[in-house]
């Protein structure tokens, strides 16, 4: 028996894969490597080049390696771009979500793990927010992972099926043991940018928006931890493994950090000038968004181990150091 997990050769994929095969879970991933990395797998997870839209070919794989559940990570992810190109979100978030669950139903599979968003909640009128805020995406992202969210819902009324969708607050930092990490050029995620400009492979950031309304005029996010992230799903997988019933949590620690504030944080950890250029806001970003997570701790127990800003910027430096003598090589 084995789990599958889509997208598992990026960012928080290959996060994922490490916390099952340490675990002693048989892992198989299908990721069609645009983003993702073979060399960022352990080597006991087997992995499979190909579209999880690609209905047939999940079915086969499901019944080759005995496939009980279905961890769901494959997409794309930045913001902006949505807003640029939203039918290529909404076909890969959206259309190819969509197989794949007609892959799972029909091979049998009923336990799914989809990677959500709190991009769900777009401008949320209140703070911190719950898993019942109301949903108001605010970019054809956000819009996109909401419509899989619904797809699971009506999947799960009409069919032997249960899922857990997990809402990502800001994803950050690197496997403690130096592993894997972000690894994509051109990632967009601010602790990774601000940390490559620490360590001058870039020469410079920007810092989109500076007239909000928060502590400092720019954009406020509750960052987590890839490594509690993991385990969070970790927890989910046991849930739905003990016949648990379908769920949506947030993950996040329920306190936010502005962009100012992790910049001075890289600076700190990293002991070094860090430029960063003061730009327009971009569309699609709230102002503030931070997690109400009392659900999933009281309900999966989950405890997070690395809620600290410092810490998280850390393992991301450490990791940045790693990738620079990896591609010098």
């Amino acid at each position: 028996m084995s789990i599958l997990v889509t997208g598992g050769c990026g960012y928080i994929g290959s996060h994922m894969v490490y916390e099952l095969t340490d675990a002693g879970h048989d892992v198989v991933v299908l990721d069609n490597l645009v983003t993702g990395f073979k060399w960022a797998l352990p080597p006991t997870a087997k992995l499979v080049v190909g579209d999880i839209g690609d209905i047939e070919m999940v079915q086969s794989m499901v019944a080759k390696h005995g496939v009980t559940a279905i961890i769901h990570f494959a997409g794309s992810v930045v913001v902006p771009d949505s807003v640029s190109d939203p039918l290529g979100y909404y076909l890969n978030n959206t259309v190819k979500s969509r197989a794949l669950m007609e892959a799972a139903v029909k091979s049998g599979v009923k336990n799914f793990i989809f990677s959500s968003t709190a991009a769900v909640y777009g401008m949320a009128k209140e703070m911190p927010v719950r898993e019942t805020t109301p949903l108001e995406p605010m970019s054809p992202y956000g819009s996109s992972k909401l419509m899989t969210e619904i797809m699971l819902r009506d999947t799960a009324f009409a069919h032997d099926f249960r899922y857990v969708a997990l809402r990502y607050f800001n994803v950050a930092g690197a496997d403690p043991r130096g592993r894997t990490g972000q690894s994509t050029k051109g990632a967009t995620h601010l602790i990774k940018v601000a940390c490559e400009t620490a360590l001058g492979k870039r020469a410079g950031m920007e810092v989109f928006g500076t007239d909000y309304d928060t502590v400092d005029g720019t954009c406020v996010r509750d960052y987590i931890h890839v490594k509690d992230l993991a385990r969070a799903h970790v927890s989910a997988l046991g849930h739905l493994a003990d016949g648990g019933k379908s769920e949506i949590f947030n993950c996040g620690y329920g306190k936010g950090y502005s962009v100012l504030e992790v910049i001075e944080a890289v600076k700190r950890v990293s002991k070094k000038p860090l430029a960063a250029k003061m730009s327009p806001r971009r569309p699609g970003d709230p102002a503030s968004i931070v997690a109400a997570s009392d659900k999933i701790r009281g309900q999966l127990g989950w405890k997070p181990e690395h809620d600290n800003l410092d810490l998280i910027v850390e393992h991301a430096l450490a990791w940045e150091a790693h990738l620079a003598k990896r591609n010098a090589v």
